[in-house]
């Protein structure tokens, strides 16, 4: 039986009636975006329409899902909310914190003993507040909740940025930082903006190498990084029925790096069999039975472009196969151009590793896909030219494709299985290489490919693609190589072509498990003990941030003025770095090495302005909090883009940074500073940020009636004694502004827990 059964009969209960009410409150037709958001209001029953992309409203989730990097903190504050259980079903899973290198048993080894105390304090902390616990080695978070929590209709929130995964078996799930999960475990309402809707009809059928990963390679090509920010991209159509439930996940899943609130299919037959096949033939059966509420209404798919803000059509019998990169991953290029833009582009044509899996790409559906390619390697007298690892998605998965022979096929052509984690996707690799400076080529089925995500190395040239084309090249060793097209020489001298992938999607023999690895939390956990020991450099009990203090701020000092691209990597490196994940002031001594100088193009040196030397980030940072002077931190274009990342936001406000200043925010990461207290600002004329100088003092003024909708000023006072003023514009409304008086939303929360 599935789990939280009786939740999800709640929210079906509930569905036709909210549904009916909001149709009647919007005065047309629904997509399913809409059906799913507002079945889901803080209010219960619509009774009011709300503007897309203008109107704040306060959600309840059904579920909150954490993986152990974020629950770190998310959980040390709600361990300040004051309740003795969380409100909502939640779940913590261990798969950020195991660091790839020789193979699965060896690396779960190491980490169960390097990250014992993080572990303890996560298992315990799980107890006490009634949380689920997914063990280390159980799996990557997002393949752990579409197998076992995702439900079509439903609404998650989730602490990592491809949260929406679950959209592949129709659920509204988006990532958040730790203090919305806090907000959601805690009973509170959660707040969105309504978001815009983004309808991607997909017409036609996929066949041979093309698959569910180039539907969302081809979308990122199209809509850029920061294209899907503000938006829901709902697919729809024939095609999207054809696809599988955990292929739909990967096009949900990697919909973050378009910036998008989250992704969603419509329920179907193949959501259906998934729920099936993973023993949840008890959603199947309720949820097809209030089907019609589970898709858009006819209307909008007989008429499309009325009802979303952006309508993008893909025929998938068309579809190529797509390679993303290198650096960003919406550089999509079809396969047949792909050669010719490795040569024009003096890209090195070596390749010289090959990674498939994921929480993106480590179903048994892409398991079988890859296999069935790898499996020609040995047949056709192939040597494989590319390292190759292969990451399962769960213990779930990992069991039963090692039962089916898949493991053994991969290992045939020197495949390392690496352990049921996110490994080389977030920076957890450490990686066999002679020279870390030297150009390379690498090739993975992950999600993001900025410099230095994968191996910590500028250098490596990283590209994205689906799980069978990635394993074809790591055959072949050359990033040239077209698996539609080219032969390859074998060890007989003979020419050789790849077959087409042939996969499938669940087992024959159905999924198997010996210990999926899960902990149920205590019936009553008030007698449980969460020991955080004082000495740790590992964890750190949080204290409240300060509360405004009622004036403007001025004598600010720039920090650093970031040039270009500034992802939360660059502002608080993954990497190395999780491990203090749990300790914010030993993590915040990353903050912002990552971001280059707009001033003498460097990374992790800035000028002090109180001894005019030039020093690290943090350390010029923690200078003026210990001279209790604040600073402010400006940037460009969709700051803060990436993960859902809340340390990016608490390191500054931790250090004493007052304000962020930038061209425009990526969607989380202005939540999170909006939720650390932070002031979080967009230049109102993009061009004043090329006033920002080096040695500028900044006054932020206005914040005595700080309103919605209300600009705040900036006044620069330069070294030469000029000065320069400009409006800058915040998306602030009145909950949100009583956050930044209090000092955080957290303080508020409590405040409200002890009344």
């Amino acid at each position: 039986m599935a789990f939280d059964l009786d939740m999800i009969q709640r929210v079906y209960a509930n569905l036709g009636e909210r549904v009916e009410a909001a149709r009647k409150a919007v005065g047309r037709p629904l997509t399913l975006s809409e059906k799913v958001l507002y079945s889901h209001l803080f209010a219960g029953t619509p009774t009011q329409a709300f503007e897309r992309g203008k109107a704040y409203v306060d959600f309840a989730p059904d579920r909150v899902a954490m993986q152990d990097a974020t629950a770190q903190m998310a959980l040390l504050q709600f361990m300040q909310a004051g309740r003795p259980q969380v409100a909502v079903p939640s779940t913590v899973h261990c798969d950020h914190l195991i660091q790839a290198e020789v193979g699965a048993d060896k690396d779960l080894d190491i980490a169960k003993s390097k990250n014992k105390e993080v572990y303890d304090f996560l298992s315990s902390i799980s107890n006490k507040y009634g949380i689920g616990f997914w063990k280390p080695g159980a799996g990557i978070i997002h393949q752990v909740v579409i197998e076992n929590y995702a439900f079509p209709g439903g609404m998650m929130i989730g602490t990592d940025s491809h949260t929406p995964n679950a959209g592949g078996l129709g659920m509204i799930a988006i990532g958040v930082g730790g203090a919305d999960a806090c907000d959601v475990m805690a009973g509170l309402a959660w707040e969105l903006k309504m978001p815009k809707l983004i309808g991607v009809k997909l017409t036609g059928k996929l066949s041979g190498w093309a698959s569910a990963k180039d539907v969302i390679l081809r979308v990122a090509g199209i809509l850029t990084v920061k294209g899907g920010t503000g938006c829901i991209v709902e697919y729809f159509g024939e095609g999207a029925e054809s696809l599988s439930a955990t292929g739909k996940g990967t096009i949900c899943n990697m919909g973050a790096e378009i910036g998008a609130t989250t992704s969603i299919f419509a329920y179907d037959e193949k959501m259906a069999d998934y729920l099936r096949a993973t023993n949840r033939a008890d959603i199947a059966d309720a949820a097809t039975a209030v089907k019609a509420d589970l898709r858009s209404d006819e209307e909008v798919y007989a008429d499309p472009a009325t009802y979303y803000d952006q309508l993008i059509e893909i025929n998938l019998s068309e579809l190529e196969p797509h390679i993303n990169g290198p650096f960003t991953p919406d550089l999509a290029w079809p396969l047949s151009n792909f050669a010719k833009a490795v040569k024009e582009n003096n890209w090195p044509e070596k390749l010289e590793v090959g990674l498939i899996g994921s929480c993106t790409n480590s179903s048994y559906e892409d398991m079988t896909r890859s296999a069935s390619v790898a499996a020609q390697a040995t047949a056709k007298n192939l040597k494989t030219k590319a390292e190759f690892t292969v990451t399962p998605g769960s213990e779930l998965v990992r069991f039963t494709a090692e039962r089916d022979g898949l493991l053994d096929t991969f290992e045939e052509i020197g495949g390392v299985v690496l352990a049921n984690a996110c490994g080389p996707c977030i920076g957890q690799w450490a990686r066999h290489m002679d020279d870390p400076t030297r150009k390379n080529s690498i090739i993975t089925s992950f999600n993001r490919n900025f410099a230095k995500r994968n191996d910590g190395n500028a250098s490596t040239h990283a590209f994205v693609a689906s799980p069978e084309i990635v394993t074809a090249l790591a055959i072949a060793g050359d990033l040239t190589f077209n698996p539609m097209t080219d032969t390859l020489t074998n060890e007989a001298g003979e020419q050789v072509m790849l077959d087409e992938p042939q996969g499938i999607e669940q087992p024959v023999k159905g999924y198997a498990v010996d210990d999926a690895g899960y902990q149920a939390p205590a019936a009553d956990g008030s007698g449980v003990q969460v020991i955080v020991s004082p000495t740790s450099d590992r964890l750190q009990l949080l204290a409240p941030f300060a509360a405004w203090e009622g004036t403007d701020l001025t004598g600010l000092k720039l920090l650093i003025k970031a040039k270009g691209k500034c992802t939360t990597d660059h502002i608080s490196m993954a990497g190395p770095w999780l491990k203090y994940r749990g300790h914010l002031d030993n993590i915040s001594n990353n903050m912002l090495i990552g971001a280059v100088n707009y001033f003498n193009e460097k990374t992790n040196s800035v000028k002090n302005q109180l001894t005019g030397e030039y020093g690290e980030v943090p350390a010029v940072q923690r200078a003026y909090k210990a001279a209790g002077v604040g600073s402010i931190v400006v940037g460009d274009e969709n700051y803060g883009e990436g993960s859902s990342r809340e340390h990016a936001a608490m390191e500054p406000r931790f250090l004493g940074v007052r304000a962020i200043l930038v061209r425009s925010f990526a969607r989380i990461h202005e939540t999170n500073l909006k939720k650390q207290g932070m002031l979080a600002l967009t230049f109102a004329n993009p061009a004043d940020y090329d006033k920002i100088q080096e040695d500028d003092v900044i006054d932020i003024e206005g914040l005595t009636e700080f309103a919605p909708g209300r600009p705040l000023e900036i006044v620069l006072h330069h070294a030469d004694g000029t000065t320069d003023e400009f409006l800058v514009n915040h998306t602030y409304n009145e909950g949100q502004i009583e956050w930044f008086k209090a000092g955080a939303a957290l303080n508020i929360i409590r405040m409200k827990q002890n009344a």
